[in-house]
């Protein structure tokens, strides 16, 4: 089969592997299209992890071979696949911190050589454990496979909007309207909440509006305090949620979010980024700071719900497709994205 094998950093070869062979407990999906994620890009780009590997984990596709001992599967059936399952009993998980179990972190879904997701290849090998504890998700007949791919990064986006207990009524600023940003924006607004969004590009700004944005401004505004301010009855946001991993972005969150507001970190930062903040801020007004990372087990039928029901407009997100073949020049594309640019699919 056809695989882009990561072979160190900006190298990715388009090769002929072996199709992964299945233990007795597993699944084999062949891939019809997976989403290029911005995590994918920062594996490809830095030097974190040992090459050889093949990337890629926004995956839906059809189920080609099933294990002898896999039950309630059947070859044909259409699925999306979730590449991480965590284990629901250590003491992490037992406390919802999903993304943090040691099963969740260490048994993936693999096309070959260390299991890293694999769905930038023709098949894609799904774990035991994955299989019987909900990591594939039946696609019903009326959704496309390109909408089944956004299961998992609506898991990631919602797993951060439940966790600022985002609720009808309140205002969130989200900073950045790239495909994550604009994801939130319809999330938010699916909540009952009103969504304001900044950005650099015109287009990014007229997009978030499009797609549910009361209000939508260029990041370098300087009056953007006073004109969030303004649309909060002189309060500031409930809620911001950093989509884009800038510094500025964090202080303009805190000039802009009220006494007594959440400020979530879902963009992942550089690790030489530091920010300094004088904690009487934090203190004297409030502030609670979260992080939120990968996705959460318990939420994974709202996850669904929302796409197979089309609660939001996933391929309103969907910009440009490119064959498995120019993965390379997708990745280029994300990194320097026309106005035009949103999703960006795979197809093996």
């Amino acid at each position: 089969m056809k695989a882009q094998v990561f072979r160190g950093v900006n190298q990715l070869s388009y090769e002929d592997i072996p199709v992964p062979t299945l233990l007795t407990d597993e699944v084999l999906v062949q891939v019809q299209v997976v989403g290029l994620c911005q995590s994918d890009i920062k594996k490809i780009r830095y030097p974190l992890y040992e090459p050889p590997r093949i990337f890629g984990h926004e995956t839906a596709g059809t189920i080609t071979a099933v294990g002898d001992e896999v039950t309630g599967w059947q070859v044909g059936q259409r699925v999306a696949v979730m590449h991480h399952i965590p284990c629901m009993r250590c003491a992490y998980c037992l406390n919802d911190n999903f993304s943090i179990c040691d099963t969740y972190k260490n048994i993936c879904t693999t096309a070959g050589f260390a299991p890293s997701g694999g769905g930038f290849a023709e098949y894609v090998k799904v774990p035991g454990h994955i299989v019987r504890n909900g990591g594939l998700i039946p696609i019903p007949d009326d959704i496309s496979f390109e909408e089944a791919s956004f299961v998992e990064p609506t898991n990631c986006c919602l797993k951060a909007v439940k966790k600022a207990q985002i609720a009808p009524g309140q205002t969130v600023l989200i900073t950045g309207a790239g495909p994550i940003g604009l994801m939130f924006v319809m999330l938010v607004k699916s909540f009952g909440a009103k969504a304001i969004a900044t950005d650099l590009l015109p287009s990014r700004i007229e997009k978030a509006l499009s797609v549910g944005a009361q209000a939508a401004f260029d990041a370098r505004d300087a009056d953007l305090r006073a004109k969030i301010h303004d649309l909060t009855n002189g309060m500031g946001v409930d809620v911001t949620l950093l989509a884009v991993p800038s510094d500025k972005a964090f202080f303009q969150a805190l000039d802009c979010t009220r006494k007594g507001g959440k400020i979530v970190f879902f963009a992942e930062f550089p690790d030489e980024m530091e920010i300094p903040v004088n904690p009487n801020i934090l203190y004297r007004r409030e502030i609670d700071l979260m992080g939120s990372y990968s996705s959460s087990y318990r939420i994974q039928s709202l996850a669904a719900d929302l796409v197979f029901n089309r609660r939001i407009d996933v391929q309103a997100l969907i910009s440009d497709r490119y064959p498995l073949q120019d993965l390379s020049a997708a990745v280029e594309q994300a990194i320097s994205p026309t106005p035009e640019t949103y999703k960006i699919l795979i197809y093996p």
